[in-house]
């Protein structure tokens, strides 16, 4: 069985010099298993709402600092989703691409052991794992989130439910800005499981979006006159890339940087919105499909060049909304009700909030969630 011990001392001390505070993190733990190389990582950041619940993330540059900064934002996002859970994460380090999957299923069984008493901390899948990997957990420990249907779970990726969110967050938002969802053009950063539903649900009748860029590691498929989204997802199933989509112009991976549009949908890694290329983009709104897409110095940026940028804990909350729905035993239904009635809700409330107080929409969203985070903990046993 793999090993549950803390952090070294010194990766702890740099987490927490830089970024702890009366909200956490609760506990910082690592797991090792050296007979099969598992290294792994898991932040439990704030339990006062509930157990905290949050996905695993599977790249071989996953960090403490990283797992921390999304395990607090998930700490944000289950308090302004209104949902019964606090915020945490966890990271395995490891390149899921380049192993079997034999492999990654001993790695993924290992950590789901180690983190088996760690009970207040429900996994779901994230980056690198899926809802193949949470059966695994759930056999291992009986406890997680974004399960095949078959074991009577909502398949995370299957269902698009963090990107149906990202389209009704897009509905919402265009109180707040310039132009009508209908006939605008969106540009998508990352155009994986999130981002290709997100461009499904933008772009259908109901809401009439163009998306006209795609993005993925290989670089950028363009076409103003609107890429074909079930035919790119078709592709993308067949081939993993789109830049040899047949129905576009291929462009470089950082294209995004400068194309106009009227929003932007970053899908993929952190901080890919930066103090570097947010003086750049080329856009009116920016819907955070991705974690910590963007830094603080950028967002700063974006909202000094009057872009509206929902932060990534409103705009991409469908999926633990819907997580939290499946927990408590509910339907794909009840899910997707829940998820536009507190998308809706959360957007107009950050957005209103921002506007009145003229700051960015992320403090906004801060405020409103630290509220909410501050009065739970203050229902707690102090000791």
């Amino acid at each position: 069985m793999a090993s549950l011990i803390e952090q070294p001392a010194v990766q702890i001390d740099n987490v927490f010099n830089q970024y702890a505070d009366k909200f956490g993190p609760e506990k910082i733990v690592y797991i090792h298993e050296p007979r099969c190389g598992l290294r792994g990582i898991v932040v439990i950041d704030n339990s006062s709402i509930g157990p905290a619940i949050g996905g695993i993330r599977m790249t071989p540059s996953v960090s403490t600092e990283e797992v921390f900064r999304l395990a607090r934002a998930m700490t944000w996002k289950n308090a302004l989703a209104g949902i019964p859970h606090g915020g945490g994460k966890a990271g395995i380090i490891a390149d899921p691409r380049n192993m079997t999957l034999a492999k990654k299923e001993t790695l993924i069984r290992q950590f789901a052991r180690g983190i088996e008493t760690l009970n207040q901390y429900i996994p779901g899948p994230d980056m690198g794992t899926d809802e193949t990997a949470m059966a695994w957990v759930r056999d291992e420990i009986r406890r997680s989130v974004g399960l095949s249907s078959v074991l009577g779970g909502i398949p995370l990726d299957q269902v698009g439910a963090t990107g149906y969110g990202l389209a009704v967050c897009a509905e919402t938002a265009q109180e707040f800005v310039d132009f009508d969802l209908k006939g605008a053009t969106v540009c998508i950063q990352g155009f994986g499981n999130v981002g290709q539903h997100a461009a499904r649900y933008l772009a259908d009748h109901h809401r009439g979006a163009i998306v006209i860029a795609a993005t993925d590691l290989d670089g950028t498929i363009y076409n103003p006159d609107g890429l074909d989204i079930e035919e790119l997802c078709r592709h993308m199933d067949e081939h993993r890339g789109v830049t040899r989509f047949p129905g576009g112009k291929v462009l470089p991976h950082k294209a995004f940087e400068t194309l106009d549009c009227d929003i932007f949908v970053p899908a993929a890694q952190p901080d890919v919105i930066n103090s570097e290329n947010a003086g750049s983009l080329k856009c009116k709104l920016i819907l955070q499909g991705a974690n910590i897409p963007a830094t603080p110095e950028a967002e700063q940026i974006l909202h000094e060049r009057s872009i509206i940028s929902v932060p990534d804990f409103v705009a991409n909350a469908g999926g633990v909304i819907c997580g939290s729905v499946e927990y408590r035993g509910g339907t794909k239904s009840t899910a997707f009700a829940e998820i536009e009635e507190k998308i809706k809700e959360n957007t107009h409330d950050v957005l209103r909030y921002a506007r009145i107080h003229g700051m960015p929409p992320r403090e906004a969203a801060l405020t409103l969630a630290k509220e909410r985070v501050t009065e739970a903990m203050s229902y707690r046993r102090s000791n």
